[in-house]
């Protein structure tokens, strides 16, 4: 599926993808509320998505600690804690688990059982989340932007406004594997344009100050000439 909508909007969506998957592993056992695993970022960035997330299960039927559990866990921007808790909501034996995409790959090695719903997916086909927007297979669904498909028709947009656009650089997340594929496509683009693409690529919050002083160097560089 293809939606562009805001993050709020698109958590709510997303309350209403994970109650529309069968919660009935939980129902089997007396005193235990089907739980969801929800893992985001970071808790206080993250508060107005899972309000609107929240709500979207009450207005379904689904109420926070009366029929339904949710175990939070934020990554706080350390992608290496995707594994450890993917490897939790396991053992918690969660129903689902709801998660932005880059978490996806972590969340699948860890479970092929128990439904995962991710949001703002950018090509999950390309990025072997899914085998097709249309039947996604396995245990993994979700929301996509559709990001890759639209990226070379912005670089194209972008020359309109540019037409002397020669050289371009592209700062992207190099353990997003989805976002990689997104600079794989407009530098592909590129290359049909005639526009030399300088790509950077980032781990950390801290890597990005230093790709920008990398961006200086290869303008002067350029410029001596």
């Amino acid at each position: 599926m293809t939606v562009i909508i805001g993050r709020r909007e698109l958590l709510a969506a997303l309350g209403g993808a994970a109650a529309a998957w069968p919660l009935a592993a939980s129902a089997q056992q007396p005193g235990k509320l089907p739980t969801i695993g929800f893992l985001g970022t970071e808790a206080s960035a993250w508060s107005p998505l899972t309000a609107a997330f929240v709500q979207r299960l009450h207005e379904l039927g689904w109420i926070e600690g009366r029929t339904i559990a949710i175990e939070y866990r934020w990554s706080e921007g350390r992608p290496e804690r995707h594994a450890e808790i993917a490897a939790e909501f396991v053992r918690l034996k969660v129903d689902v688990i709801v998660s932005n995409a880059i978490a996806i790959p972590a969340l699948m090695q860890a479970t092929a059982v128990i439904p995962i719903v991710f949001a703002l997916g950018l090509d999950p086909v390309g990025a072997g989340v899914v085998a097709s927007l249309a039947r996604p297979g396995g245990n993994v669904t979700g929301l996509s932007t559709q990001s890759t498909d639209i990226a070379g028709k912005r670089l194209e947009l972008l020359r309109e406004v540019l037409p002397r656009l020669r050289r371009l650089a592209i700062i992207g997340n190099a353990d997003f594997p989805q976002g990689m594929l997104e600079m794989a496509e407009v530098q592909a683009v590129a290359r049909g344009l005639g526009i030399e693409v300088a790509p950077l690529e980032i781990r950390r919050a801290e890597d990005i100050a230093p790709a920008f002083q990398a961006l200086k160097a290869i303008r002067c560089g350029r410029c001596t000439h």
